[in-house]
């Protein structure tokens, strides 16, 4: 990873932290996109601690609207020469329902479109660097999710788990998707599970979700356990030319059917392009 650019969202806690940091000390530099200032200059001084000598940097946006996520994307790409990799690590789940100032709930907005628009934002970018790498990070959760494109938005039968299972299918159906589209480029995607990890995740859900999810981290792993595949698909040469596959524990694994669904993928891009306002 020595003297590589590695973008990273939700790089300011948990596993997107701890991520950033190992990368970091394997050589690379880091460019953040943060929402909270306070946890992205904290994030900073330690990845300039930890990993001195090297110009890593944080951007400041709000994920879960369009036109910041665009900002945002337009910013590094002007700014950045190159990018070697791109980890879509940002997410959360809500414990009601709520739209954002684009009228998209929450959910689907900040742990799906964020990893579409960003992307789409980056991707002339990463491709004139290529070899490159993109990384989504989704989770086991997906399974028994299914997606209504009559409802994206939940508007019909919203709970905090299914808004939140029905947006890591859409990281597998997007990451599979993805993969198509940079076929041929030089740039590969993969996403994973990272396993149930004790973070930040679920403090700010509110309500009983909150309860649950504090209750069930006494039994869940270490961030830095949690952090090892998005470590090793973002630097092993062993996934130097694997695209398009979803990881548990360093290794391929197999989705549910509904991830494998290619008219779902290719559905679910058409519709995210049309509500972000870009080329399908």
């Amino acid at each position: 990873m020595e003297g590589k650019t590695v973008i990273v969202t939700g790089g300011t806690s948990g596993i997107g932290e701890i991520a950033a940091r190992q990368l970091a000390q394997m050589g690379a530099r880091i460019v953040l996109i943060a929402r909270d200032k306070q946890r992205g200059e904290t994030t900073l001084a330690e990845l300039q601690k930890c990993a001195p000598g090297i110009a890593h940097k944080v951007h400041y946006a709000d994920l879960s609207r369009i036109s910041e996520m665009k900002r945002a994307a337009a910013e590094i790409a002007e700014n950045e020469p190159r990018i070697d990799v791109l980890i879509n690590n940002a997410g959360a789940m809500f414990s009601s329902r709520k739209l954002t100032s684009d009228g998209l709930e929450y959910t689907f907005a900040l742990n799906h479109m964020a990893y579409f628009v960003v992307t789409e934002g980056l991707r002339g970018r990463l491709q004139a660097s290529a070899p490159a790498r993109i990384i989504n990070t989704s989770s086991a959760v997906h399974r028994g999710a299914r997606l209504d494109f009559a409802d994206l938005q939940s508007a019909k039968d919203y709970s905090a788990m299914k808004a939140y299972s029905r947006s890591k299918l859409c990281n597998i159906l997007f990451t599979r998707e993805l993969a198509r589209h940079l076929d041929g480029t030089g740039v590969t995607v993969n996403c994973l599970h990272p396993g149930f990890v004790a973070t930040r995740f679920g403090d700010q859900s509110g309500g009983m979700i909150s309860r649950i999810i504090g209750l069930a981290k006494l039994f869940a792993i270490s961030p830095e356990k949690g952090a090892e595949t998005l470590v090793y698909l973002a630097s092993s040469p062993e996934v130097a030319g694997t695209t398009g596959e979803y990881f548990y524990k360093c290794r391929k694994a197999k989705p549910s059917q509904e991830a494998l669904d290619n008219r779902a993928a290719l559905a679910l891009w058409a519709q995210s392009a049309a509500l972000a306002g870009l080329k399908s």
